[in-house]
C-alpha cells in the first residue's frame, strides 16, 4: 500500500501488475525502479521484462561522453597522491589509480595483477595483500561484510560470485569485539616490503545523480594516512620517484595510472 501511495497509483492497480492482470506503463515502471532505489541496470531489466526498450546507457570511461566523468577522477587521483587511491567498478574491479596505489602493489603475485586486477581479491588472496596485512583479521570481516550487503542489495550474479570467492580463502581467526571498543573505525594497517608499518583510513566517494549504469558504478576510494609517521614515509617516497620506479617494476598496472 506504500509503495502504491508513493509512485501515485491505487493499491488495486499495483496489484494487478504484480499478478499479470494489468500491464504496467513505461513511466510506472520507471516510478517503481526510483521508489524502490534499484540501481540503474536493475531499471533497465525491469523495463526489459516489462517489454520497454532500456532508458539508461552504459558508456566506457575512455568514450567522448564520459570526458567529464574521466576528468573528475584524473583531479581527484592526481590531488590525492602521494597517498592511495583506486577507482573501481560495482564489482571491484580496478578501473584507473594513482602513483602512491603501486606502494599496495609491491611484492604481490603477478597472477593477481592480470586484467582485469580486483581490489578486494588482492586484499584477501592468500598471495596478496593479506600476507602484509598486521590486522588481517580485521580487514577480513570488513571486506567480507563489505561485499556481501552489496551481494544483497543488488542481487548481482557477478558480485554474489567473487563474494563465494573471497569466503572460500583461509580465513584468520576471530576479530575479539572487545580489542575493537571504542575504535572508530577499521585501519588498513599494512608492512612494506621494507618492513615500515602504515596505516591508513579509507573514504569512498561517488558521482552525484547518474544517469548512466557506469557512472553509478563507480567508487574512488581514497586512502589517507593514520599517523604522521605513514605521511612522512609516502612524501619521501614521492620525493625520491621510489613510487614511480615500483610502478615501472609492474608493467599491469601502468596502464591504469593517471598522471599522479
Amino acid at each position: 500500500m506504500e509503495l502504491a501511495h508513493l509512485i501515485g497509483v491505487s493499491p488495486r492497480h499495483l496489484s494487478f501488475v504484480e499478478t499479470g492482470r494489468a500491464n504496467a506503463s513505461r513511466a510506472l515502471l520507471l516510478r517503481i525502479g526510483e521508489q524502490l532505489d534499484l540501481p540503474l541496470d536493475a531499471r533497465n531489466r525491469l523495463l526489459l521484462d516489462g517489454g520497454y526498450a532500456p532508458v539508461f546507457g552504459e558508456h566506457t570511461l575512455d568514450t567522448e561522453p564520459m570526458r567529464p566523468v574521466k576528468a573528475a577522477i584524473d583531479s581527484v587521483l592526481a590531488g590525492h597522491a602521494p597517498y592511495p587511491a583506486v577507482v573501481t567498478d560495482a564489482c571491484w574491479n580496478l578501473i584507473a589509480g594513482n602513483i602512491g596505489c603501486t606502494l599496495l602493489a609491491e611484492g604481490l603475485d603477478s597472477e593477481l595483477l592480470q586484467p582485469p586486477i580486483n581490489v578486494m581479491r588482492l586484499c584477501l588472496h592468500p598471495r596478496g595483500l593479506s600476507r602484509r596485512l598486521l590486522n588481517f583479521a580485521e580487514v577480513h570481516a570488513s571486506i567480507l561484510r563489505r561485499v556481501r550487503r552489496h551481494a544483497d542489495a543488488t542481487a548481482a550474479p557477478d558480485v554474489r560470485r567473487l563474494y563465494e570467492e573471497l569466503a572460500g580463502y583461509p580465513a584468520p581467526g576471530r576479530v575479539d569485539r572487545g580489542e575493537q571498543a571504542g575504535e572508530l573505525y577499521v585501519p588498513f594497517h599494512l608492512a612494506t616490503l621494507d618492513g615500515t608499518e602504515l596505516r591508513f583510513v579509507s573514504t569512498i566517494a561517488t558521482f552525484g545523480s547518474p544517469l548512466d549504469i557506469s557512472v553509478e558504478s563507480l567508487a574512488i576510494e581514497s586512502f589517507f594516512p593514520a599517523d604522521e609517521s605513514t605521511s612522512d614515509y609516502l612524501h619521501r617516497l614521492d620525493g625520491t620517484q621510489r613510487l614511480r620506479m615500483i610502478a615501472e617494476q609492474y608493467p599491469q598496472l601502468l596502464r591504469f595510472l593517471g598522471s599522479g
